[in-house]
């Protein structure tokens, strides 16, 4: 039996993806199996439990969602891999720092089979090359488990990104995959970190699953 489910799902708008999660985190049991959903969102602005209004410049016609995660505001859109962690923590005996730098790691390898140099910085979650943020983090702990988790630029417009001071930081530089490997794509990126993830989490078995 697996012990992790991973759920391919394409496309999927925002608000009712936010709603399965907080439904699944609500009714899940001790027994129920741990998932990763891996996806993309059509352009919306969310802003964390942090946010404050002044880091959202100019949003135009792109709809701005307050959540429930931590962190500050950041941008959703076509082309990049979002990555949900619905994780028992608990029953994991793991901590939410921990969870994290499983999370920041598994970016930082799959980077690195791109040739990309990336690393974490202590002072901020998320995943940088150089200066410019390639990844950003944002989680959500509800009775010992967690959901949200990364968003990683692949090969996007970056232009929304110019409208807030991503994640509260005014001039933050931004980069996506393809700036560095110029054929990169979602699929393929999502199959690299998959594994890097399961690998991170230590999970034996895993359940592939395409939709819900």
């Amino acid at each position: 039996m697996p012990e992790l489910i991973v759920r391919s799902l394409g496309p999927q708008p925002y608000l009712e993806t936010w709603e399965a999660m907080k439904s699944f985190t609500a009714n899940r049991g001790d027994g129920t199996k741990d998932e990763l959903w891996c996806l993309e969102h059509p352009r919306v602005y969310t802003q964390g439990q942090a946010g404050k209004a002044e880091h959202i410049l100019a949003p135009g016609d792109i709809p701005v969602i307050p959540v429930d995660r931590g962190g500050q505001v950041t941008y959703h859109g076509p082309g990049q891999l979002v990555v949900y962690l619905m994780i028992n923590l608990s029953r994991r005996k793991m901590g939410v720092r921990a969870l994290v730098d499983v999370i920041e790691q598994a970016i930082v390898r799959t980077l690195a089979e791109l040739g990309i140099i990336a690393k974490p910085r202590p002072d901020a979650p998320g995943v940088y090359v150089d200066d410019a943020k390639i990844a950003s983090l944002g989680l959500r702990v509800r009775r010992g488990c967690s959901f949200h988790g990364l968003a990683l630029n692949v090969a996007m417009d970056m232009e929304p990104f110019l409208r807030i001071n991503p994640c509260g930081y005014a001039g933050l530089a931004m980069c996506q995959v393809s700036d560095f490997v110029a054929s990169a794509s979602i699929d393929g990126i999502e199959k690299r970190l998959v594994a890097q993830l399961v690998a991170g989490l230590g999970d034996s078995g895993v359940g592939y699953r395409q939709g819900w």
